[in-house]
């Protein structure tokens, strides 16, 4: 019995006649559907309708990636309004880049979706938050929201009773949500304990300060400030220096004013941590003049993050100040940070000597390059393998 089904129409030219089709695969829990930019649907979904009411998790993969002018005409190749009908049974909804999705679809999706519990519409362009008033009303056991460059309105936002809700994970990176209704939304989410808020120009040091005064952090183990480029120094420290403890994952990398001062005296405050991301790329403006000494981050981390699992130094070579010595320093990590399985680095001489000690340890794919990897949260959130599709 097949329990998930993959249907990719994404290179299709033109659609398969389906008039004869008479069975179709029953008692699914995962479908999976990867739109065209130009291939109606509803002939083949009506064929299938009556299969699927068992499916758990939905995913419709949409041509976000596809589509190069805004103007350019959109199709609705999908009925959602008829395919929700069908969805009783829905836990997982992801729409992922699908242009043509606003907050009337969401709207529809969730009314009869009383089991919802992770809704992302990541790259949906047209969502504003109009719709999520009455889905968090509605989904009570919702408890995860993947917003991510959709067009969210800040009065819509602010409508909502956040207080009321069940929401432990948010992503709204790459947002235009202002700084009022960050801290709207972030002092009245009690259990949040996954936040991305990367990108976002109005993540600012009163946004952090109103956060942690509202007692609303308790719950927090990832955050990713990732590029918040209004932050300060001391509002991070302050944070840290409280919060620190609690934190599993964090990512303030693209930050050019978290030099090796900073560091220093914040990784010791970072003893649980599973997930840190630091530094700022070369092609990144400002240029980084000061001169980062990695041999003793290298040494703090060894010294207070036993369970550190992955570690991204984003610092070029021009920047980063090492030496022959520095392999004694990458020995002691190794031995002291045994669950740590992924090192993304700059391509150049540091990656090139770190890459090398781990391989004569017969670790082969620990070290890899910024150029090919980057390190999020994304896979500590408690829906990541329900949310991937491919």
């Amino acid at each position: 019995m097949n329990n998930c089904f993959f249907l990719d129409f994404s290179t299709a030219m033109q659609l398969h006649d389906f008039t004869d089709l008479q069975s179709f695969p029953s008692r699914l829990r995962n479908l999976t559907i990867c739109l065209s930019e130009n291939i109606f649907l509803e002939g083949f979904l009506r064929k299938v309708y009556t299969f699927i009411s068992s499916v758990e998790s939905l995913h419709i993969i949409g041509t976000y990636e596809k589509v190069e002018d805004e103007e350019e005409e959109v199709y609705e190749t999908v009925n959602v309004f008829k395919l929700k009908q069908f969805l009783p049974n829905l836990r997982i909804v992801n729409l992922w880049g699908v242009p043509f999705i606003t907050d009337e679809h969401v709207d529809a999706l969730s009314s009869n979706c009383a089991h919802l519990e992770c809704l992302c519409v990541n790259y949906c362009t047209k969502v504003t938050g109009s719709c999520l008033k009455l889905v968090l009303q509605r989904c009570k056991k919702l408890k995860s929201l993947f917003l991510a460059f959709t067009r969210l309105d800040d009065s819509m936002m602010q409508a909502i009773e956040w207080e009321k809700t069940r929401i432990e994970e948010l992503d709204i990176k790459g947002t235009e949500l202002t700084q009022e209704t960050l801290v709207f939304i972030l002092t009245r989410l009690q259990y949040l304990r996954w936040l991305d808020v990367s990108l976002l120009e109005n993540m600012t040091d009163q946004v952090i300060e109103a956060w942690m005064q509202s007692n609303t952090m308790n719950a927090l183990q990832y955050l990713n400030m990732d590029t918040c480029d209004s932050l300060n120094e001391q509002a991070l420290t302050d944070m840290i220096m409280r919060y620190g403890h609690q934190l599993h994952g964090l990512c303030l990398g693209g930050h050019h004013k978290l030099l090796e001062y900073f560091w220093m005296n914040m990784i010791p405050q970072l003893r649980n941590i599973r997930v840190l991301v630091m530094g700022i790329a070369e092609d990144c403006c400002p240029k980084v003049v000061a001169k980062i000494h990695v041999d003793q981050f290298i040494d703090c981390i060894a010294q207070n993050c036993p369970r550190l699992a992955r570690l991204e130094i984003r610092w070029d070579d021009d920047t980063l100040r090492f030496s022959d010595k520095s392999s004694k320093f990458i020995d002691v990590l190794r031995m002291k940070c045994l669950k740590l399985h992924s090192i993304v680095l700059s391509d150049g001489q540091y990656y090139e000597l770190v890459r090398s000690n781990f391989e004569r340890a017969d670790r082969m794919s620990v070290v890899r390059t910024t150029e090919m990897c980057r390190t999020g949260l994304l896979h500590c959130s408690r829906f990541y393998s329900q949310l991937l599709f491919n």
